[in-house]
């Protein structure tokens, strides 16, 4: 009688009760009301900081390409003068190799727009709308406004 006795408190203590598995899940219950919020925000807050990192190194190539140059291309000329010279008179100084392998693209997958105001310039995306303008989330993202 005594091994049978032992057998059912060890069956007894290796289940939980009720009460443990409430407070498991209210832990749990808990812990998703304050994690959850931080992660669904920070894949957009990744790609916009991913844009300005991508806009730098655009920019990069640009100050390349007016050392070269003299100048930087024009807003016409767009992007596409780092990847090929698009006027060998214009540009007799351009580099035996382009400046960027292709034409760089946003988190969105769409091309970046080039702005060029004389001797400066600016890189834009149009964010997760695709559209120009936008506010909020859908605000465009400005090389000049993102921190350098």
């Amino acid at each position: 009688m005594n091994k049978t006795l032992k057998k059912e408190q060890k069956r007894a203590r290796g289940a939980f009760t009720l009460l443990e598995l409430l407070v498991v899940i209210l832990i749990l219950g808990l812990l998703a009301a304050f994690v959850v919020p931080n992660i669904i925000g920070a894949g957009d807050k990744a790609k916009r900081d991913l844009v300005c990192s991508q806009m730098s190194s655009t920019a990069s190539a640009l100050d390349m390409f007016k050392m070269d140059n003299g100048m930087y291309p024009e807003t016409e000329e767009g992007l596409k003068a780092l990847v090929a010279n698009p006027d060998a008179d214009k540009y007799p100084a351009y580099s035996t190799k382009p400046y960027m392998k292709r034409v760089p693209k946003d988190s969105w997958s769409q091309p970046l727009q080039y702005i060029n105001s004389g001797d400066k310039f600016d890189l834009v995306s149009f964010g997760p709308d695709r559209k120009e303008g936008g506010s909020g989330d859908n605000a465009d993202i400005k090389y000049s406004q993102c921190n350098k």
